[in-house]
């Protein structure tokens, strides 16, 4: 299920909105990764820790 997130583009240098999905890395961090809606770049945000639950 796709969320809507606004993230950094670092291609476009702008703030943009963008669906993506959580995910949780390998160290234990939740976050929203996507792609730029104008661009097509990869974006990722950083959430937060994962719950342990």
């Amino acid at each position: 299920m796709a969320e809507t997130f606004e993230g950094y583009c670092v291609k476009c240098k702008e703030k943009r909105h963008y669906q993506g999905e959580v995910r949780v890395s390998d160290s234990g961090r939740r976050m929203a990764r996507g792609t730029c809606p104008v661009c097509g770049t990869t974006i990722n945000r950083i959430l937060g820790k994962a719950s342990s639950s």
